[in-house]
């Protein structure tokens, strides 16, 4: 079986798989050809590849030829439409979002196994994605708060005066959102944090921040680390909490999605009106709408004072450790679909089932399926 490897679009520095992954691979007696520098900003040259036992070629050979197409994100449409029936594809699709996509899969009667859908159990914590790249998401994005914000972060005393520590506000404590606090509290600031999910307040108090607690929050533990839809009276409530700490903080990390819709709106501009000039926002679900009122994906804007970072792919501009850690997730679910170098998915398995977004020429996620407007096929 030859899996092939492709270079990503621009902007995207990651590589699905890493030499050492490739050796892996290569050792199951399944032959790896990549693209041309498809590694080569997350600073694995083509070299490395040569050495791991992996082929060069060109993506039109790769997409002619290999049984399974890896990548980060959804090939250019030009590969795509290139692509012959029984092909077998693995990334980080959004199926939610690109329903699409999705459909024409299905039409060319691709195999698409999107690891964003991988249920969140314990079983698959070695495939998850989701959260290996959260992590770096959570971590980076208060760097480049730091980085952005004209004060310091710890507390200081001087022989010129003391510098009060700034106040950090962390709206959502999923893998990014704890993340965000531990690497607040290490630089030195104050952190609080909102969640809908009281369950997660032993965690949050744990890495030494204060969690905010709102009353009445729908449950959200089926969600696999995401927010769900909240009542009006609800809302209302958190509105005012969110409020009071937003006029107080200088820093703010947003990271609320809900899957296949648009992310909740946490801060307002009335709120946004509140705050300091110099405080700086990093939202992390920009490309979903953003929790900010102003938020626009991949841009930076300044408000009153306040700059506010629309990034959702912050994984990727720590190429290097985000793509060791997104093969090494892929190559724990590439387990349970090859066999003896060949690749054999065990659609009762519930893992495959769950990534599993077309196959046979039909959409099998029901969710995909159901905001594509089609009926169950019986």
């Amino acid at each position: 079986m030859i899996a092939g490897v492709l270079k990503e679009k621009t902007g995207e520095q990651r590589v699905s798989l890493v030499p050492e992954v490739v050796k892996q691979l290569s050792q199951q007696s399944v032959t790896v050809w990549v693209e041309p520098n498809a590694g080569a900003l997350a600073f694995h040259p083509d070299d490395a590849y040569t050495q791991a036992g992996a082929i060069i070629k060109p993506a039109a050979e790769i997409v002619q030829q290999a049984n399974l197409i890896l990548s980060i994100q959804l090939p250019e449409p030009a590969i795509w439409e290139n692509m012959q029936p029984g092909k077998i594809l693995a990334g980080v699709y959004q199926p939610l979002y690109n329903t699409r996509q999705m459909q024409q899969a299905a039409d060319r009667q691709l195999t698409l196994f999107s690891l964003d859908s991988i249920p969140r159990t314990t079983r698959a914590q070695s495939m998850d994605v989701l959260s290996s790249q959260a992590n770096i998401a959570g971590y980076k994005a208060v760097l480049l708060a730091a980085y952005t914000y004209s004060r310091y972060f710890p507390m200081f005393m001087t022989a010129a005066g003391s510098i009060a520590p700034a106040k950090v506000l962390i709206l959502g404590a999923g893998v990014a959102g704890l993340q965000a606090i531990a690497t607040a509290r290490r630089l030195g600031a104050v952190v609080e944090v909102f969640d809908t999910r009281p369950a997660v307040k032993e965690e949050v108090m744990s890495l030494g921040a204060r969690f905010i607690e709102v009353e009445g929050a729908a449950d959200a533990s089926a969600a696999g680390g995401y927010a769900v839809e909240q009542t009006d009276a609800y809302k209302r409530k958190q509105e005012e909490r969110i409020a009071a700490s937003i006029a107080k903080a200088d820093i703010v990390i947003t990271t609320a999605q809900i899957p296949g819709k648009t992310a909740p709106q946490l801060i307002s501009q009335e709120m946004l009106n509140t705050m300091r000039p110099g405080a700086v926002i990093v939202d992390l679900a920009a490309a979903t709408g953003g929790n900010t009122a102003l938020t626009k994906n991949d841009s930076t804007i300044l408000h009153n004072g306040v700059t506010i970072i629309g990034n959702s792919n912050l994984a990727a501009v720590m190429p290097a450790d985000a793509s060791k850690l997104y093969a090494r997730n892929l190559f724990n679910f590439l387990q349970l679909i090859i066999r003896n170098g060949q690749a054999v998915p065990d659609f009762e398995d519930d893992i495959v089932q769950g990534a599993c977004i077309t196959h046979n020429g039909v959409i099998t996620n029901e969710r995909v399926k159901a905001l594509c407007g089609l009926k169950e096929e019986v």
